[in-house]
Protein backbone atom coordinates (compact mmCIF):
# COMPACT_ATOMS: atom_id res chain seq x y z
CA UNK A 1 0.00 0.00 0.00
CA UNK A 2 1.29 3.47 -0.81
CA UNK A 3 0.50 6.91 0.60
CA UNK A 4 -2.57 8.60 -0.88
CA UNK A 5 -2.45 12.37 -1.35
CA UNK A 6 -5.92 13.90 -1.14
CA UNK A 7 -7.10 16.43 -3.71
CA UNK A 8 -9.62 19.15 -2.87
CA UNK A 9 -12.56 16.75 -3.15
CA UNK A 10 -10.77 14.23 -0.94
CA UNK A 11 -9.90 16.88 1.62
CA UNK A 12 -13.54 17.97 1.74
CA UNK A 13 -14.59 14.35 2.26
CA UNK A 14 -12.07 13.91 5.06
CA UNK A 15 -13.15 17.15 6.75
CA UNK A 16 -16.73 15.94 6.87
CA UNK A 17 -15.86 12.44 8.10
CA UNK A 18 -13.52 13.69 10.79
CA UNK A 19 -15.92 16.36 12.04
CA UNK A 20 -18.65 13.74 12.32
CA UNK A 21 -16.33 11.38 14.21
CA UNK A 22 -15.61 14.17 16.68
CA UNK A 23 -19.32 14.92 17.02
CA UNK A 24 -19.93 11.32 18.12
CA UNK A 25 -17.58 12.01 21.03
CA UNK A 26 -19.42 15.28 21.71
CA UNK A 27 -22.71 13.34 21.81
CA UNK A 28 -21.58 10.72 24.32
CA UNK A 29 -19.60 13.09 26.57
CA UNK A 30 -22.48 14.27 28.85
CA UNK A 31 -23.44 10.64 29.52
CA UNK A 32 -20.03 9.44 30.66
CA UNK A 33 -20.55 9.48 34.40
CA UNK A 34 -20.06 6.99 37.24
CA UNK A 35 -22.51 4.10 36.87
CA UNK A 36 -22.81 4.02 33.10
CA UNK A 37 -21.56 0.88 31.36
CA UNK A 38 -19.26 0.98 28.38
CA UNK A 39 -21.85 -1.08 26.49
CA UNK A 40 -24.32 1.78 27.00
CA UNK A 41 -21.68 4.23 25.73
CA UNK A 42 -21.42 2.04 22.64
CA UNK A 43 -25.20 2.12 22.18
CA UNK A 44 -25.22 5.91 22.43
CA UNK A 45 -22.47 6.16 19.81
CA UNK A 46 -24.48 3.97 17.45
CA UNK A 47 -27.53 6.17 18.06
CA UNK A 48 -25.52 9.23 17.06
CA UNK A 49 -24.05 7.55 13.97
CA UNK A 50 -27.50 6.53 12.76
CA UNK A 51 -28.69 10.14 13.11
CA UNK A 52 -25.62 11.36 11.18
CA UNK A 53 -25.95 8.81 8.40
CA UNK A 54 -22.52 7.36 9.20
CA UNK A 55 -21.56 3.81 10.12
CA UNK A 56 -18.92 2.48 12.47
CA UNK A 57 -15.63 1.35 10.96
CA UNK A 58 -14.94 -1.01 13.87
CA UNK A 59 -18.05 -3.21 14.05
CA UNK A 60 -17.11 -6.45 12.32
CA UNK A 61 -13.61 -5.18 11.51
CA UNK A 62 -11.33 -8.20 11.10
CA UNK A 63 -7.68 -7.82 10.17
CA UNK A 64 -5.86 -11.09 9.36
CA UNK A 65 -5.42 -13.19 12.48
CA UNK A 66 -8.05 -11.32 14.52
CA UNK A 67 -11.64 -12.21 15.41
CA UNK A 68 -14.29 -9.75 14.14
CA UNK A 69 -14.41 -6.70 16.42
CA UNK A 70 -17.81 -6.77 18.18
CA UNK A 71 -18.59 -3.11 18.93
CA UNK A 72 -19.06 0.33 17.36
CA UNK A 73 -16.22 1.94 19.31
CA UNK A 74 -13.36 1.05 21.66
CA UNK A 75 -13.54 1.79 25.39
CA UNK A 76 -10.18 1.40 27.14
CA UNK A 77 -10.42 1.79 30.92
CA UNK A 78 -7.52 2.37 33.35
CA UNK A 79 -4.72 -0.08 32.47
CA UNK A 80 -6.28 -0.98 29.11
CA UNK A 81 -4.03 0.56 26.47
CA UNK A 82 -6.29 0.21 23.42
CA UNK A 83 -9.01 -1.86 21.72
CA UNK A 84 -11.03 -2.30 24.90
CA UNK A 85 -14.34 -3.99 24.10
CA UNK A 86 -17.49 -2.40 25.63
CA UNK A 87 -19.08 -4.51 28.35
CA UNK A 88 -21.67 -4.46 31.15
CA UNK A 89 -19.33 -3.34 33.94
CA UNK A 90 -20.33 0.10 35.30
CA UNK A 91 -17.71 2.82 35.34
CA UNK A 92 -16.80 3.99 38.84
CA UNK A 93 -15.40 7.17 40.35
CA UNK A 94 -11.67 7.36 39.83
CA UNK A 95 -11.62 5.50 36.51
CA UNK A 96 -10.06 6.97 33.40
CA UNK A 97 -11.23 5.88 29.97
CA UNK A 98 -10.27 6.36 26.35
CA UNK A 99 -13.08 6.27 23.80
CA UNK A 100 -11.92 5.71 20.22
CA UNK A 101 -14.41 6.35 17.40
CA UNK A 102 -14.02 5.84 13.66
CA UNK A 103 -16.94 6.57 11.33
CA UNK A 104 -17.43 6.02 7.62
CA UNK A 105 -19.51 8.51 5.63
CA UNK A 106 -21.86 7.51 2.85
CA UNK A 107 -19.17 8.69 0.41
CA UNK A 108 -16.69 6.24 1.89
CA UNK A 109 -14.40 8.56 3.87
CA UNK A 110 -13.10 7.57 7.30
CA UNK A 111 -12.82 9.89 10.30
CA UNK A 112 -10.85 8.65 13.33
CA UNK A 113 -10.32 10.20 16.78
CA UNK A 114 -10.27 9.47 20.50
CA UNK A 115 -10.47 11.29 23.81
CA UNK A 116 -9.77 10.56 27.44
CA UNK A 117 -12.53 10.82 30.03
CA UNK A 118 -12.11 11.27 33.78
CA UNK A 119 -14.88 9.48 35.70
CA UNK A 120 -15.76 11.59 38.73
CA UNK A 121 -12.85 12.62 40.92
CA UNK A 122 -9.67 10.85 39.82
CA UNK A 123 -6.25 10.72 41.42
CA UNK A 124 -3.71 13.46 40.80
CA UNK A 125 -1.49 10.90 39.09
CA UNK A 126 -4.27 9.81 36.72
CA UNK A 127 -5.17 13.39 35.86
CA UNK A 128 -1.51 14.22 35.24
CA UNK A 129 -1.13 11.24 32.89
CA UNK A 130 -4.19 12.24 30.86
CA UNK A 131 -3.17 15.90 30.67
CA UNK A 132 0.42 15.21 29.66
CA UNK A 133 -0.64 12.61 27.08
CA UNK A 134 -2.86 15.27 25.50
CA UNK A 135 0.05 17.68 25.47
CA UNK A 136 2.33 15.00 24.00
CA UNK A 137 -0.09 14.49 21.10
CA UNK A 138 -0.05 18.22 20.41
CA UNK A 139 3.74 18.29 20.64
CA UNK A 140 3.69 15.85 17.75
CA UNK A 141 1.02 17.74 15.81
CA UNK A 142 3.07 20.95 16.05
CA UNK A 143 5.87 19.29 14.04
CA UNK A 144 3.64 18.74 11.00
CA UNK A 145 4.53 20.84 7.96
CA UNK A 146 5.70 20.13 4.41
CA UNK A 147 9.31 19.00 4.39
CA UNK A 148 9.26 17.74 7.97
CA UNK A 149 9.73 14.04 8.65
CA UNK A 150 7.62 11.58 10.60
CA UNK A 151 10.62 11.04 12.86
CA UNK A 152 10.25 14.68 13.94
CA UNK A 153 6.70 13.92 15.09
CA UNK A 154 7.67 10.76 16.97
CA UNK A 155 10.72 12.34 18.57
CA UNK A 156 8.74 15.31 19.91
CA UNK A 157 6.19 12.99 21.53
CA UNK A 158 8.81 10.62 22.95
CA UNK A 159 11.03 13.37 24.35
CA UNK A 160 8.09 15.08 26.06
CA UNK A 161 6.53 11.89 27.51
CA UNK A 162 9.75 10.31 28.69
CA UNK A 163 10.88 13.67 30.08
CA UNK A 164 7.90 13.47 32.45
CA UNK A 165 8.71 9.92 33.53
CA UNK A 166 6.23 8.11 31.29
CA UNK A 167 6.78 5.45 28.62
CA UNK A 168 5.62 5.17 25.00
CA UNK A 169 3.81 2.07 23.77
CA UNK A 170 5.67 0.95 20.63
CA UNK A 171 3.54 -1.91 19.33
CA UNK A 172 0.76 0.42 18.10
CA UNK A 173 0.99 3.62 16.11
CA UNK A 174 -0.86 6.21 14.08
CA UNK A 175 -1.64 5.62 10.43
CA UNK A 176 -2.63 7.12 7.14
CA UNK A 177 -6.37 7.28 6.56
CA UNK A 178 -8.74 8.20 3.75
CA UNK A 179 -11.14 5.87 1.96
CA UNK A 180 -9.29 3.03 3.65
CA UNK A 181 -9.21 2.70 7.44
CA UNK A 182 -5.46 2.06 7.72
CA UNK A 183 -3.21 3.38 4.95
CA UNK A 184 0.46 4.20 4.76
CA UNK A 185 2.35 5.76 6.39
CA UNK A 186 2.74 4.32 9.85
CA UNK A 187 3.09 7.15 12.36
CA UNK A 188 5.36 6.08 15.20
CA UNK A 189 5.19 7.97 18.48
CA UNK A 190 8.93 7.69 19.05
CA UNK A 191 11.92 8.20 16.79
CA UNK A 192 14.81 10.36 15.66
CA UNK A 193 14.48 13.81 14.09
CA UNK A 194 15.08 13.99 10.36
CA UNK A 195 14.18 10.34 9.75
CA UNK A 196 11.11 8.67 8.28
CA UNK A 197 8.70 9.66 5.55
CA UNK A 198 8.78 13.26 4.33
CA UNK A 199 5.51 15.09 4.93
CA UNK A 200 3.81 16.54 1.84
CA UNK A 201 0.57 18.48 1.30
CA UNK A 202 -2.48 16.27 0.93
CA UNK A 203 -1.33 13.60 3.37
CA UNK A 204 -3.87 12.67 6.04
CA UNK A 205 -2.93 10.57 9.05
CA UNK A 206 -3.64 10.05 12.73
CA UNK A 207 -1.42 11.01 15.64
CA UNK A 208 -2.52 8.91 18.62
CA UNK A 209 0.15 8.30 21.27
CA UNK A 210 -0.48 5.61 23.89
CA UNK A 211 1.44 6.55 27.01
CA UNK A 212 1.86 4.47 30.14
CA UNK A 213 2.44 5.68 33.69
CA UNK A 214 4.71 2.66 34.22
CA UNK A 215 6.70 0.48 31.85
CA UNK A 216 5.97 0.39 28.12
CA UNK A 217 5.43 -3.39 27.80
CA UNK A 218 1.92 -4.54 26.90
CA UNK A 219 0.07 -7.83 26.41
CA UNK A 220 -3.04 -9.02 24.61
CA UNK A 221 -5.96 -10.58 26.47
CA UNK A 222 -7.66 -13.80 25.43
CA UNK A 223 -10.46 -11.97 23.58
CA UNK A 224 -7.96 -11.31 20.80
CA UNK A 225 -8.35 -7.53 20.95
CA UNK A 226 -7.87 -5.94 24.37
CA UNK A 227 -4.34 -4.67 25.01
CA UNK A 228 -3.27 -3.96 28.61
CA UNK A 229 -0.12 -2.81 30.37
CA UNK A 230 1.93 -5.76 31.63
CA UNK A 231 2.64 -4.02 34.94
CA UNK A 232 -1.03 -3.00 35.37
CA UNK A 233 -0.07 0.70 35.33
CA UNK A 234 -2.49 3.30 33.98
CA UNK A 235 -2.41 4.11 30.27
CA UNK A 236 -3.79 7.09 28.36
CA UNK A 237 -4.31 7.97 24.70
CA UNK A 238 -5.59 10.90 22.65
CA UNK A 239 -6.04 10.97 18.88
CA UNK A 240 -6.59 13.51 16.12
CA UNK A 241 -6.58 13.10 12.35
CA UNK A 242 -4.28 15.62 10.68
CA UNK A 243 -4.02 17.06 7.15
CA UNK A 244 -0.67 18.34 5.88
CA UNK A 245 -1.39 21.71 4.23
CA UNK A 246 0.91 23.77 1.97
CA UNK A 247 1.88 25.90 4.99
CA UNK A 248 1.57 23.55 7.98
CA UNK A 249 -1.25 21.40 9.26
CA UNK A 250 -4.99 21.30 9.80
CA UNK A 251 -6.60 19.30 12.59
CA UNK A 252 -9.54 17.63 10.88
CA UNK A 253 -11.19 16.04 13.93
CA UNK A 254 -12.50 19.25 15.44
CA UNK A 255 -16.04 19.93 16.56
CA UNK A 256 -17.87 22.21 18.97
CA UNK A 257 -17.00 19.96 21.91
CA UNK A 258 -13.33 19.37 21.13
CA UNK A 259 -11.06 20.20 24.07
CA UNK A 260 -8.98 23.33 23.42
CA UNK A 261 -5.31 22.84 22.58
CA UNK A 262 -2.58 23.47 25.17
CA UNK A 263 -1.29 27.01 25.57
CA UNK A 264 1.95 26.23 23.74
CA UNK A 265 0.14 25.47 20.47
CA UNK A 266 0.72 28.36 18.06
CA UNK A 267 -0.91 27.11 14.85
CA UNK A 268 -4.34 26.19 16.18
CA UNK A 269 -6.15 29.45 15.32
CA UNK A 270 -5.08 29.25 11.70
CA UNK A 271 -5.85 25.55 11.54
CA UNK A 272 -9.39 26.09 12.81
CA UNK A 273 -9.82 29.04 10.43
CA UNK A 274 -8.73 26.86 7.51
CA UNK A 275 -11.30 24.27 8.55
CA UNK A 276 -14.12 26.80 8.61
CA UNK A 277 -13.35 28.81 5.49
CA UNK A 278 -11.95 26.27 3.04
Amino acid sequence: MSITYKDEAGIAGMREACRLASEVLDYITPHIQPGITTKEVDRLALECMKAQGTVSATIGYQPPGYPPYPAHLCTSVNHVVCHGIPNDKPLKKGDIMNVDVTVITKDGWYGDNSRMYLIGDVSIAAKRLCTLTYEAMWMGIEQVRPGARLGDVGHAIQKFAEGHGFSIVREYCGHGIGQVFHEDPQVLHYGRPGTGEELKPGMTFTIEPMINAGRREVKELNDGWTIVTKDHSLSAQWEHTILVTPTGYEVLTLSAGSPPPPAFVKNFTQARQDTVTA
